[in-house]
């Protein structure tokens, strides 16, 4: 009987072990999702990093000087200087 026990036993930790590699917590296919997923997140920090990176400079050109301003206002608001003729020339 014991014989028979110890191989018996041995084969089951293997078939449980098995089960958990491809259908557990931590199988093959689980992880393989994971990553695709931390793939995708590592390629959304990544564009989020360059936009701070983009707004970054962009504040600190409107502290350190006005040309910055000046740009802005002439083309989001359409300002221009004294003695100065605006033209819009449409294509």
């Amino acid at each position: 009987m014991s014989k028979r026990l110890v191989p018996l036993l041995l084969i089951a930790l293997l078939l449980i072990l098995h089960g958990q590699l491809w259908f557990g917590r931590g199988s093959v296919p689980n992880v393989s999702k994971l990553q695709s997923a931390l793939d995708v997140q590592k390629q959304k920090n990544a564009q989020a990093s360059l936009a701070n990176d983009r707004l970054s400079a962009e504040i600190r050109d409107l502290k350190e000087g006005l040309e910055i301003v000046e740009e802005k206002a002439r083309s989001e608001l359409g300002m221009v200087k004294n003695n100065e003729i605006f033209v819009q020339i449409a294509r």
